[in-house]
């Protein structure tokens, strides 16, 4: 078989922590267990080196042309029609509507279905966020009508799939994310220590951490509430963000500002490197994630990887990934939230519980079981 892989979004530093990570997982466990396959992966300009060619069966062309783009639909079926490829995966729902080569695509979430009708939901004004939700919902809809098999990464999402998207259940299939070898490991931190053990941040302990975007979805403004009163009674404590600068953040600064959150316990972060980020999951007291929507959620299990408590929102597909490995909170409540911190700082036989159940949690969720997972679909699909 010829197999092509959308990937555009190659590395997290390029597609994001979620994107970019499943993308660049998939390409090297794909080059660790299949022998027999030939590959054309299409990647951008700025991530060309970053992808391994291990041998002559994996082909790297450039497909140098932005997602969400007038060129994505225009210039990008022609490249990679003209491979004849058998099946291309598209690793996000941006599938070309003029492609002619058989796809299969995976939907890690309908969160743009869920925005709310806000200037709020985007950075640019309401004709451009009515005109990007336009195209998101054409896009989509051409995708899952089209598609060969819709991949997608819990059962939660596959529900919405189902009934929001009138798709039959026998065409779409859970293939889990994995964790392992996701971020390098590093020495184990000291969680008691003044600061963690690194001057690329200078970061006084205990501090809790959030890594991701800061999209509304991400519920970070009302994190930030449930901090500025949580940190009065706690003076000591820190919170640290980790994830892209942009407008959203900018929204968050000045919210963090205006509502008296003082500076030195406050720390956004920007794009760090993976032994930075591990550094981080080690030495942080607990990991919070508060989004009130969430197709799978890799952070908090990364966390739990470093032997790091989670405090989790109990919504969307949360639940479903960390199961019994986290002290849940109402992402709505900010007391809730509060009651949640209190916990994970002050009740040491909680963490315990959390980081034992995280055990068998954590087995679940392997890359090399995800690309054996894929390779049987584009098998089936052609």
């Amino acid at each position: 078989m010829r197999i092509g892989i959308d990937a555009r979004m190659y590395g997290p530093k390029v597609g994001g922590a979620g994107i970019g990570r499943y993308i660049e997982q998939l390409i090297l466990n794909l080059q660790k267990i299949d022998d027999d396959n030939e590959y054309v992966v299409f990647l951008k300009k700025e991530n060309f080196k970053l992808c391994p060619q291990p041998n002559k069966r994996w082909e790297k062309v450039v497909a140098d042309i932005h997602w969400y783009s007038m060129a994505e639909q225009t210039r990008l079926p022609r490249i990679i029609d003209k491979f004849k490829l058998d099946i291309v995966h598209f690793p996000h729902f941006n599938v070309p509507l003029r492609l002619k080569t058989p796809f299969v695509v995976t939907i890690h979430d309908l969160i743009m279905l869920d925005q709310p009708w806000s200037a709020r939901a985007s950075t640019r004004n309401r004709l451009f966020f009515a005109l990007k939700r336009f195209g998101y919902k054409k896009t989509l809809a051409h995708a899952t009508k089209n598609a060969r098999k819709i991949v997608t990464i819990s059962e939660h999402v596959k529900n919405q799939i189902i009934h929001r998207l009138g798709v039959s259940q026998s065409r779409v299939k859970v293939v889990y994310n994995g964790i392992d070898s996701a971020v390098i490991s590093a020495p184990k931190q000291n969680k008691n220590s003044s600061f963690i053990g690194s001057r690329d941040f200078p970061i006084q302990t205990p501090f809790m951490l959030n890594v991701g975007n800061s999209y509304p979805h991400k519920n970070l403004e009302t994190l930030l509430h449930a901090f500025s009163f949580f940190v009065h009674e706690f003076p000591d404590v820190s919170l640290v963000l980790v994830g892209p600068q942009n407008e959203f953040t900018d929204r968050l600064k000045q919210e963090a500002r205006e509502i008296d959150i003082p500076p030195d316990r406050i720390f956004f972060l920007g794009f760090i490197s993976d032994p930075q980020l591990s550094e981080l999951y080690g030495a942080a007291k607990f990991y919070i994630i508060p989004s009130k929507l969430e197709g799978f959620g890799i952070p908090p299990l990364e966390a739990l990887q470093h032997g790091t408590p989670v405090a989790a929102s109990r919504a969307s597909s949360i639940p479903e990934v960390l199961g019994s490995a986290a002290v849940y909170f109402d992402p709505s409540d900010i007391e809730s939230m509060v009651e949640a911190m209190r916990t994970l700082l002050q009740n040491n036989s909680e963490c315990t519980r959390v980081l034992t159940e995280s055990h068998d949690v954590l087995k679940r969720y392997k890359w090399s079981d995800n690309a054996r997972a894929l390779l049987d679909i584009y098998k089936t699909s052609v």
